[in-house]
């Protein structure tokens, strides 16, 4: 019998949408436990999780998602999973987090080590895609291999895979970081369309910030990496 899986929730102020999210998620087959690691919130979102069914940790103030990520992995294996595969699906995703189910498989089955999340076209958000191109370019540069969605944080993984790409990233450049150094240690990587529905960045002053931290998290991870895609790269 194949190990279960066990979903991962990073979570920051999601009382909107945490309880639907998770009752979504203990849903797709496979699944043994949902964690959500509460990063800080000052809502009532650690409480609804745990109302949802998820088992909750909580962090006493904001260490980022990456932090959230191994906080939540390191939760799965007190919890008795420790070989588990960790499905991370992020806390917006409400009822369509179900859809997350054909990560699971190839993981399950052998086929891949990590899948990668490729979600629909919506509507586009406030941005310039500033962000995006910095972590595809530093991709390319570091593997060769080109992501279709480089900042998707919808990721099945193998255990012994995860454990073996610590430290994360911080911050937002923890997806960046997480596939260039699955990818130098040979893992088979493969990417996924789901139907998968999130929030979209706006364009209001807050939204405008959330996008200056990740640039800046996603070239951290990649000089932590040693890769440095050229100013044309970049921008281009």
């Amino acid at each position: 019998m194949p190990e279960p899986v066990v979903v991962v929730i990073p979570a920051l102020n999601e009382q909107q949408r945490i309880e639907a999210t998770v009752a979504s998620a203990a849903t797709i087959p496979g699944v043994g436990a949902v964690i959500v690691t509460d990063d800080g919130s000052t809502d009532r979102t650690a409480a609804l999780a745990g109302d949802a069914g998820a088992l909750v940790v909580r962090h006493p103030s904001r260490r980022g998602k990456a932090a959230a990520m191994v906080t939540g992995a390191r939760e799965a294996a007190t919890a008795g999973y420790p070989g588990s595969p960790l499905l991370f699906l992020d806390a917006d995703l409400e009822a369509t987090a179900a859809a997350a189910a054909p990560l699971v498989a190839p993981v399950v089955d052998g086929a891949a080590d990590m899948t990668i999340a490729v979600l629909p076209k919506t509507a586009p958000g406030g941005g310039h895609g500033f962000v995006v191109r910095l972590a595809t370019r530093g991709i390319v540069a570091a593997t060769a291999w080109t992501p279709t969605q480089p900042l998707s944080g919808q990721r099945c993984i193998t255990r012994e895979l995860f454990d073996a790409v610590q430290p994360l990233a911080r911050g937002f450049g923890v997806e960046t970081g997480l596939t260039i150094d699955a990818l130098r240690r040979g893992a088979r990587v493969l990417e996924c369309e789901v139907p998968i529905a999130h929030r979209v960045t706006g364009t209001s002053w807050r939204d405008q910030r959330h996008r200056a931290r990740q640039y800046r998290d996603v070239w951290l991870a990649l000089i932590a990496r040693r890769v440095w895609p050229s100013r044309e790269q970049t921008t281009a």
